[in-house]
């Protein structure tokens, strides 16, 4: 069944321009019902997983293509297939007034299959794989207006891409060589006897794969490339930004660090030393750089640099708390980026407006998305009593139970992101209520909230966003058990 949810988007996505749809609705229709389909067959995948491995391909010694459902499978993987629906259904609206609809479609849902491969992958080996085919599935989707600014900021996401791969390639030589194995094992696979008198060398290595495949979690200084992707139709930053392309570098990273090179191994070296301040640079960078921006969609890319980082300080932490971290903030901050991030697509695709000064007194014509969106900036921020404040508290936790002084500089980075993250969100939100006495409303006289297709997935996002704040327990549990090895 696991390659079954692998193939079904790759089918689904190249009928798309080949059958002769009379009606747009059609096309519609069968593209959902596909993804809806995919999406219930991987929870049903995930709710009766067995332990076993699906051998794909053998290679030679311990080189395969292989895959499985683990802990950390079912956090990624049920993520995505709860996002991609509701995602696919905004995208049908939005890109009514895009050209190229068939091939984005295309690209659109081979990237669903893409990214469960990188979630299912028993190995470094299936998932380098599968991360590099990511690549190659997105830049179509980057590119996708062929303006000029499109085709320079999809050759730069390209080249950056593939130098990331490049070095993470390194990192995975690095376990087939000095591991036991290449599966994904809690704890890591190097083999004591084979590590002997390497030990510099290998936390090298670690560090180059960290940066490698940082490249796609945007990590200073190799995060350029993010919000140059903006120039591409909404859906595709709210997923990069969300869930495909960002988010599996960050899985990857954990894969890296609690699977591959093990925490024992690195927990007190220089090299947890030189990933964290990166890390926590990162975290401040992003939120200054968004505070500074006035284009809309490149402000919350910032901001998605900043708070990816969020996930990657629960990796560098190194410990089974901020592993729980990692993933409370991956699950938790998809849900607040792709919220916001279509937010803002409804409000140009309403009004053609891409700049925070253009806001000015659209609140009061865009009531639900603007509310939406106050919802989803007051998440990012950690305000109790919504989701993101969860994460952030169990960051937290995590980097005071760890130990490490240098994790207490973490905690004051978060702080002074939030801090940050007021300012840049909070801005927007005041533009659109509050444009002050002497603002002529018939400047927004056109504005209007959109149809149901982009409404619907929104609300839905807003409900995830207040019931995991308010009730949070059960599935900080089961992240908790994954980061200890009892899922």
């Amino acid at each position: 069944m696991i390659i079954s949810v692998i193939l079904i988007p790759f089918i689904a996505g190249i009928l798309i321009p080949v059958i002769p749809f009379k009606k747009r609705w059609q096309k519609e229709i069968f593209l959902e019902m596909a993804v809806v389909a995919n999406s219930v067959l991987v929870w049903y995948l995930l709710l009766h997983h067995s332990d076993s491995t699906f051998l794909l391909a053998h290679f030679t010694g311990n080189l395969n293509i292989s895959f499985r459902v683990d802990g950390m499978s079912m956090v990624f993987a049920g993520l995505v297939s709860f996002l991609w629906p509701f995602a696919t259904l905004y995208a049908f609206e939005y890109m009514t007034r895009e050209k190229h609809e068939n091939v984005f479609f295309l690209f659109y849902t081979l990237t669903y299959g893409v990214t469960l491969g990188i979630a299912f992958a028993a190995n470094l080996l299936t998932m380098y794989f599968f991360y590099e085919l990511l690549t190659l599935v997105t830049v179509p989707l980057v590119m996708h207006t062929l303006t000029r600014e499109a085709v320079l900021a999809s050759r730069k996401y390209l080249y950056y891409s593939l130098g990331g791969a490049a070095f993470a390639f390194i990192g995975l030589i690095m376990v087939i060589v000095y591991g036991s194995t290449t599966d994904f094992i809690l704890g890591g696979v190097f083999d004591p006897a084979k590590i002997a008198g390497h030990t510099d060398v290998l936390l090298l290595i670690y560090v180059m794969a960290f940066m490698g495949f940082g490249v796609k979690a945007a990590v200073c200084p190799l995060n350029s490339w993010l919000p140059q992707a903006r120039v591409a139709p909404t859906p595709v930053p709210a997923l990069l930004h969300a869930v495909a392309v960002v988010k599996a570098g960050a899985f990857a990273i954990l894969r890296l660090t609690y699977y591959s090179f093990g925490t024992d191994f690195l927990r007190g070296t220089w090299a947890q030393t030189v990933v964290m301040i990166v890390v926590m640079f990162t975290i401040v960078y992003g939120c200054s750089r968004a505070v500074k921006e006035t284009h809309l969609k490149r402000r919350l890319a910032y901001s998605t640099i900043s708070n990816l980082s969020y996930i990657l300080f629960g990796a560098v932490i190194m410990t089974p708390l901020g592993l729980a971290g990692a993933l409370t903030h991956l699950v938790f901050h998809a849900l607040m980026k792709i919220c916001s991030f279509f937010c803002a697509g409804a409000i140009m695709h309403q009004t053609d407006r891409h700049y925070v000064h253009q806001l000015n007194g659209l609140g009061y014509k865009m009531p639900c998305i603007f509310g939406i969106f106050t919802i989803s900036a007051l998440a990012l921020m950690g305000v109790p009593g919504l989701a993101g404040f969860v994460s952030k508290w169990n960051l937290a936790q995590a980097a005071v139970d760890s130990g490490n002084p240098l994790a207490w500089g973490g905690i004051a980075c978060l702080l002074i992101s939030a801090l940050l993250t007021a300012i840049y969100m909070l801005t927007m939100v005041v533009r659109a209520f509050f444009p002050g006495k002497d603002f002529d409303y018939s400047t927004v006289a056109e504005a209007k909230d959109p149809n149901w297709k982009m409404l619907l997935p929104l609300f839905v996002f807003t409900l995830c966003i207040i019931g995991f704040g308010l009730y949070s327990q059960p599935i900080v549990n089961f992240f908790n058990d994954v980061a200890g090895g009892g899922v």
